[in-house]
């Protein structure tokens, strides 16, 4: 008993109440405000140049590619204006020297050849029939998903501000992706322009509202994956720092017409102050110890890369705990053990390792309703070296357990439900659709209903308003989503 009495005042560090979740609420959506405006926030804000979001009538075949990785995908997307689409694919490796290449060209290249191979034998009638009839036949509309920084000054315009995930090109820094892209696909008289430049997250939403079973346009779409991040449809009249952008560029480069802009919040970020935001030793000594200190706060504590590290931080400091009376995963004898065997951690488990625990786990626990938390201990064995864990230890396990997952998700509904107020949408009629997509949101049990319940519990939503928010899964993006901004991008041409 003394052990579940610890895990429960461990797992109360946790709790996210009523008030906290509205203090959150009001605090971003005052953040919203100061990063739409002159001088910015704390939450970018960050005009996307999409000003159309799809209703799910729009036809046509367009391209995308995503590079957001160790792979290069390249996708053709037949949009049938019923709400569905057909997809075809083709995936490569982007190999480690082009990764680390001095001259960007060569990466560059390399992808516009992929381009290239897909073309001759996916559409190889109208490759052949360009390369015969130059001009004969229209050019494809092709959707970069460039899952790397960039400083985005139009739709199909945006400057490499720094790599990651193990690319180390410096030439490409500060240049435009785009241009770089374009340049090496005219080389290989290719029928395709690079139409738009796509966040995933930007992506996400368009997916979702073209593939939405109702009339009303999407509002909202979100990440809650390995990472998060949300992008939402803004009156171009609240942003006002668009006065400058303009400016800046010569005038508006993009259509003014629909009196809209998708915003790409880049809410990681939000609170890094921590003002607002839950604060524990855990996540402080997470924080302290990453490679980015200080910063993307409340990604550390919402999304799946952190999650796994935070509970074994608190799994570690129970097990270390001065409180003998409390004594988690390290029974003396196995009179202590309702296995009847000593419990036995593993000299290299994962419990004593940084990010040795993946959220995966937490998903498996959560769920688990099985004899004695039988399946815990399996997996406890299985993926964390520990053997012959006691019923006692599991149950502790899933108070902490429950209670890091259920924080993350009350912490989505603080940014959901900010948008939902700060646009206003719940005051008409009709539904507030949100496209959601990441392994979180898809996998983790009771994720979404945790997300609901907030919404509940928030002034301004309350029952009825959370009756009216639609959350549907919104697939692919950087395919579907890519190849929408690039239709978009197409439009807003048109005379």
């Amino acid at each position: 008993m003394a052990l579940e009495k610890e895990a429960k005042r461990m797992a109360a560090e946790f709790e996210y109440s009523k008030d906290d979740l509205n203090r959150g609420v009001q605090h971003f959506m005052t953040e919203m405000r100061e990063g739409l405006g002159k001088t910015g926030g704390h939450i970018s804000q960050i005009p996307t140049y999409v000003t159309a979001v799809p209703n799910g009538t729009e036809k046509g075949t367009f391209l995308a590619v995503d590079l957001g990785g160790t792979n290069f995908r390249v996708c053709s997307i037949t949009l049938h204006g019923n709400h569905t689409f057909s997809l075809t694919q083709s995936k490569v490796a982007v190999p480690r020297t082009l990764m680390e290449t001095q001259v960007a060209a060569e990466l560059f290249s390399f992808l516009a050849k992929q381009i290239e191979n897909f073309l001759k034998t996916h559409h190889n009638d109208h490759f052949e029939t360009h390369k015969a009839k130059p001009g004969q036949v229209a050019y494809f509309d092709l959707g970069f998903t460039f899952s790397f920084p960039v400083e985005q000054v139009g739709i199909n315009k945006g400057a490499l501000v720094r790599w990651t995930k193990g690319f180390s090109i410096q030439e490409a820094i500060g240049k435009d992706v785009c241009e770089l892209l374009q340049k090496e696909i005219d080389a290989l008289n290719l029928p395709v322009k690079v139409s738009a430049l796509v966040n995933d997250t930007v992506g996400t939403l368009m997916a979702r509202s073209y593939t939405s079973p109702g009339k009303e346009s999407t509002l909202i779409g979100a990440i809650f994956g390995t990472g998060t991040n949300g992008a939402y449809v803004e009156r171009l009249s609240n942003i006002k720092k668009m006065k400058d952008i303009d400016e800046k560029q010569g005038g508006a480069n993009y259509d003014t017409t629909t009196g809209l802009m998708v915003i790409n919040t880049e809410w990681g970020s939000f609170d890094n102050a921590l003002k607002i935001l839950p604060d524990t030793p855990y996540d402080r000594a997470l924080d302290k110890e990453s490679n980015n200190p200080g910063i993307q706060m409340f990604e550390k504590r919402v999304s799946g890369m952190f999650l796994g590290e935070i509970l074994r931080r608190a799994m570690l400091a129970l097990h270390n705990s001065d409180n003998s009376n409390a004594s988690f995963l390290k029974d003396k004898t196995s009179a202590d053990n309702d296995l009847t065997t000593t419990t036995v951690i593993e000299p290299d488990s994962a419990l004593f390792k940084q990010w040795g625990i993946d959220t995966s786990f937490l998903s498996i626990v959560e769920e688990d309703q099985s004899d004695h938390l039988r399946i815990t201990k399996q997996v406890l064995e299985k993926d964390l070296g520990i053997q012959a864990a006691a019923t006692e230890d599991a149950i502790a396990i899933k108070m902490l357990v429950h209670a890091v997952g259920k924080r993350a998700a009350r912490l989505a509904a603080v940014a959901l439900g900010a948008v939902i107020l700060e646009t206003k949408r719940l005051e008409t009629d009709g539904f507030v659709d949100i496209g959601v997509d990441g392994s979180l949101v898809e996998y983790y049990p009771g994720f979404e209903d945790y997300i609901r319940e907030a919404f509940r519990e928030t002034q301004g939503i309350g029952e009825e308003g959370e009756k009216k928010i639609r959350i549907g899964l919104a697939k692919d993006g950087s395919g579907l989503g890519a190849a929408l901004i690039a239709l978009t991008a197409h439009d807003a041409e048109k005379p």
